[in-house]
């Protein structure tokens, strides 16, 4: 009987989990390492840029990526990928200076886009259907062991040796990930001649990330001119994605349209909460940072759970499983508010974000797969792009939008709690209109899948 470690598929399977894993590591570590290696690099100025300049260079590599594999393959899109995020890791663990920092973090943020399209290419050229369920299921579980122990071994490798080894540490096992991976890329067929991508996409795409990067900094800045920046970054935001997402997104039109909103409603509603919550326990309960991180470890806990259970039921309904994913997020993300009442002490967060991470199990699993049931095979590089930039981005918005509530919080300009209560509120209505729209995800029986790029309309 076949499966994802049979003797065909081990080698791929076992690759793709480790580049995942030590993508993983790195995303989950580098937050803890930031404060040191400002520190020493005299940045403090460019604090936030480390992060911005990662998410502007991730949006346009996936466009990238996603265009790379569907003329050329998913090996040499994956080939590259490694390679970029290799360099990116080099130049952040030997930089001299924070500019230089920033610099690498950019080029890792571009490497791991190609990555994680290149990923999904894979998976739908090397796995069978009925395989992937199990794959997409062993993927989210590559994110577990980062989340439980990324932040602790970053902390000990910048405490006892240097922050750098985070990063240049990472190096020999990513090429020990590409190196498993790599027999299997040489058997996968290299597509035929067709038309080639839109070349403005790579633009659309930078417009995108830099959009995104706008509304971010005006959150932050929470004066006057926050809001002509906001302006500036919202029509940036809208006119880039409009040029790569597929056409009726925005409106949830049935099918491939509504499976890529799925993915970004899942993604803003979770991690909009989840940036939320230490802080809250920490100001509202006086939780330690151990403690009020124990959450978020709960939740992964729960994404890994679900991701395996529904690995082994490839029978089921995707679209039944994604509807069930988004109810289980929308009782776990509301349920997060009896953070706020004090009676409580803040403990049921431990439990309902574990249920909001058996909902991402099971929803984020579910769309990797539909979304390959319905993408025709010239066309998976660019609708895994359009899956990660709907991820990528509404989670930036969500945690943005979070962000200025809680930063008007400090500011003094309401209440705490009802800046945490607001958050979850918002967060909490994204998951209800993914629950709403979730079943226009299946395709009926007697449409096609289109198979032309076109824009995302409301």
């Amino acid at each position: 009987m076949s499966g994802i470690l049979d003797r065909r598929h081990r080698l791929t399977t076992a690759g793709l989990v480790t580049l995942v894993t030590f993508v993983a590591f790195e995303a989950m570590a580098v937050a803890t390492v930031l404060p040191t290696a400002v520190a020493e690099l005299d940045g403090l100025a460019w604090y936030g840029w480390p992060f911005t300049a990662f998410l502007v260079a991730q949006v346009v590599g996936m466009v990238l990526g996603g265009d790379l594999g569907d003329r050329r393959g998913p090996r040499v899109a994956l080939l590259w990928g490694v390679g970029v995020f290799a360099a990116g890791l080099l130049a952040s663990g030997l930089a001299v200076d924070m500019p230089l920092f920033v610099l690498g973090r950019a080029v890792q943020g571009l490497g791991g886009g190609f990555i994680s399209v290149s990923i999904y290419v894979v998976a739908g050229a090397a796995f069978d259907p009925r395989l992937r369920p199990a794959l997409f299921g062993a993927l989210s579980a590559a994110w577990v062991v980062p989340a439980l122990v990324g932040p602790l071994l970053a902390g000990v490798l910048t405490s006892v040796a240097t922050w750098r080894l985070v990063f240049l540490g990472i190096l020999p096992l990513v090429a020990a990930g590409l190196a498993l991976v790599l027999p299997a890329l040489r058997r996968l067929a290299v597509p035929p001649p067709g038309a080639r991508p839109d070349p403005y996409r790579r633009w659309w795409a930078l417009l995108s990330g830099v959009g995104v990067a706008a509304l971010q900094y005006a959150g932050q800045r929470l004066d006057v001119a926050a809001v002509p920046i906001a302006l500036v970054g919202l029509v940036a935001l809208v006119l880039g994605l409009g040029h790569l997402l597929p056409r009726g997104t925005a409106r949830a039109a049935r099918g491939l349209p509504t499976v890529v909103a799925s993915r970004g409603l899942l993604a803003g509603a979770f991690f909009g909460v989840e940036s939320l919550i230490p802080l809250s326990l920490s100001q509202l309960h006086g939780f330690t940072p151990t403690a009020a991180g124990v959450p978020l470890t709960a939740g992964a806990l729960g994404w890994s759970v679900a991701s395996a259970l529904q690995g082994r039921r490839p029978d089921l309904s995707r679209v039944r499983l994604l509807q069930a994913g988004f109810g289980f997020v929308l009782v776990g993300v509301g349920g997060t508010a009896l953070v706020a009442v004090g009676a409580l002490h803040g403990w049921p967060v431990y439990a309902s974000w574990a249920v909001a991470g058996l909902g991402m199990g099971l929803g984020m699993s579910s769309v990797g797969v539909l979304l390959l049931e319905q993408s025709p095979e010239h066309r998976r590089g660019a609708d895994s792009a359009s899956l990660q930039i709907a991820d990528v981005t509404a989670a930036a918005l969500c945690i943005g939008a979070v962000g200025v509530l809680l930063g008007a919080a400090t500011a003094g300009l309401l209440p705490f709690p009802a800046a945490v209560l607001t958050g979850v509120a918002g967060c909490t209505a994204v998951a209800a209109l993914g629950g709403a729209v979730a079943g226009r995800a299946q395709v009926p029986a007697t449409s096609s899948v289109p198979d032309a790029p076109t824009l995302a309309q409301s």
